[in-house]
């Protein structure tokens, strides 16, 4: 059995012509595409969500990180409860596009 090219060929233009195949079929392979792209991202993101790359990069140049538990909400408001901020004084800096101010 032989096919006829120009058979297909006309069948291939009559489906095109169709309203459904030429803006539906696009639509539909978008969002499924896009949810496979969409897997990709958060698997990214779950992957190295775990690595402690930065941390270990920090301690091997010389700067030690805190631990969580010294940066919590609550260690941080003990040590802005033993400052004294009651009594301060406002001291403004020099400018670089300022000239030098009078010393007050």
């Amino acid at each position: 059995m032989m096919l006829d090219t120009v058979a297909i060929k006309n069948k291939i233009l009559e489906l095109s012509k169709r309203r459904s195949i030429k803006h539906g079929l696009p639509f539909v392979l978008f969002i499924i595409g896009g949810s496979f792209g969409l897997r990709e991202f958060t698997a990214l993101r779950y992957q190295y969500r775990q690595t402690q790359q930065v941390k270990n990069g920090m301690e091997n140049t010389g700067l030690p990180m805190k631990e969580k538990s010294e940066m919590s909400l609550e260690a941080i408001y003990k040590t802005i409860e033993e400052l004294n901020t009651d009594n301060w004084e406002n001291k403004r800096i020099e400018r670089p596009w300022e000239e030098e101010t009078p010393k007050t």
